[in-house]
């Protein structure tokens, strides 16, 4: 008897009280929101840098949500094409054709439901004309489309492009070119 009492001593003195429960579900449903950057659209990309496994399957895809007014701004995929469907909301989209095209601007306002295409290496943007929040899905026919925000890549370029590049490209004065290469320029993607 004295065995057991030792034994039952033992047990409890080396023996913590343990505790496990299941979190609660709420947090399984609830959607983080990012900061919202100074144009007001945040893009979610899964790319092959995201989801590995994308590697060789030639796909990716974002998912582009706006505030009202909202824009994504002006930009290229040099490696892809972008099929977008909206999810909800309203937005004007649009695509600039080559130089060769003449530089031809394609728009369309899309609701609910409708699709648009924007060909490989074009610029092309989406803007908000809703009253309310919209979000949409781009299918990028590549695990690693690329993206070139325009505004970006001229004013926030590092090193900096030479301001008389600059203002030769965009025949203004040197000081319109200070200013937009003060600016705090977003990629808006995450």
């Amino acid at each position: 008897m004295k065995v057991v009492y030792f034994l039952v001593a033992i047990l409890a003195l080396t023996s913590s009280v343990v505790s496990a429960y299941d979190p609660s579900p709420l947090q399984d449903f609830c959607v983080a929101a990012k900061e919202k950057d100074g144009v007001g659209s945040n893009v979610t990309q899964v790319f092959v840098d995201q989801l590995p496994g994308l590697n060789t399957l030639g796909i990716g895809l974002a998912r582009i949500d706006f505030a009202p007014k909202g824009l994504n701004a002006p930009h290229t995929h040099p490696r892809g094409t972008e099929i977008l469907i909206v999810l909800e909301g309203t937005l004007y989209v649009g695509f600039v054709t080559s130089n060769q095209d003449g530089n031809r601007l394609f728009t369309k306002v899309l609701n609910k439901g409708d699709v648009f295409v924007f060909p490989i290496g074009l610029i092309h943007f989406q803007l908000n004309v809703g009253y309310g929040n919209a979000a949409a899905i781009a299918a990028l026919s590549s695990q690693n489309p690329g993206a070139i925000t325009i505004a970006n890549a001229l004013f926030k370029a590092n090193p900096p492009i030479s301001s008389e590049v600059l203002t030769k490209a965009f025949q203004v004065d040197k000081s319109i070119i200070d200013y937009l290469q003060k600016q705090s320029w977003y990629d808006n993607n995450n």
